[in-house]
């Protein structure tokens, strides 16, 4: 369960993971940001925003920039226990194994995707017996901002 405290850190969090999200939209990037944060310290370990399309990289999404950079941050590929990942939008299946794979503790995020997501959606990542390491996992932080971001990006688009 989470207590006022811990709601008022992840809403904190996630909007800063929404300016990212707005960094990458100035870019021309689909506007998601992701951080990774040391949940006892409240120390921001790694930030990134979408850029596949700025590095030529189908893997660019926010959270394997976060992870990637969290690892080289703290010299391991297996990220410390304590650490949560923030991220404006329901992880892909390729984000949510790369999540497994890193020991992320917990993850939280805003607005759900019910075409692309694959952790209340989709394959729903986590609950495979296959998934060797399951994070806990917060949904709906600031999801109407991360979803209007999401929707004004892409409304202009068409």
């Amino acid at each position: 369960m989470v207590d006022e405290q811990d709601q008022a850190r992840d809403a904190y969090w996630m909007a800063r993971a929404l300016d990212l999200a707005k960094q990458a939209a100035g870019l021309g990037e689909a506007p998601i940001g992701a951080l990774v944060v040391d949940s006892k310290t409240q120390t921001l370990i790694a930030e990134a925003h979408n850029e596949p399309i700025t590095l030529h990289d189908p893997s660019g999404h926010a959270e394997i920039l976060a992870i990637r950079r969290a690892g080289i941050a703290l010299s391991n590929y297996r990220l410390a226990p304590e650490l949560t990942l923030y991220v404006t939008l329901e992880p892909c299946t390729m984000c949510a194994g790369a999540i497994s794979h890193a020991r992320i503790a917990r993850l939280v995020y805003g607005a759900s995707d019910a075409k692309g997501g694959a952790v209340e959606h989709g394959v729903r990542f986590f609950e495979q017996k296959t998934c060797h390491w399951r994070p806990k996992v917060t949904s709906g932080i600031l999801a109407e901002p991360c979803a209007d971001t999401l929707r004004t990006f892409f409304r202009a688009r068409r």
